[in-house]
């Protein structure tokens, strides 16, 4: 999946990384490039997963698709934020 992907999963690795410093500023394009590697990680499960719902092990189906999203949480801790919209709060002063 990465070594396929490559180009991708760099790009976002950045987006990434800058995203965890500011989130406000790179919110759009974290969610733009985020959309991209939601795609490929859905693809790559659904394959992984596939043949074990059909067969006598698809019970494990649930279980090794969590343990696909825990290792991509690893590699991305904030993978869960893709597509949240964060709007600055502030307070007005009354006088």
């Amino acid at each position: 999946m990465l070594r396929e992907n490559k180009d991708s999963f760099d790009t976002f690795r950045k987006v990434h990384m800058d995203y965890s410093l500011d989130q406000q500023k790179f919110q759009a394009l974290f969610n733009e490039e985020g959309g991209k590697i939601q795609k490929i990680l859905r693809e790559y499960e659904n394959r992984l997963c596939a043949n074990t719902e059909r067969g006598i092990y698809n019970r494990y189906s649930t279980n090794l698709s969590e343990k696909f999203q825990n290792e991509v949480r690893k590699h991305f801790p904030l993978i869960d934020r893709i597509g949240i919209v964060i709007e600055k709060f502030s307070l007005k002063k009354l006088l």
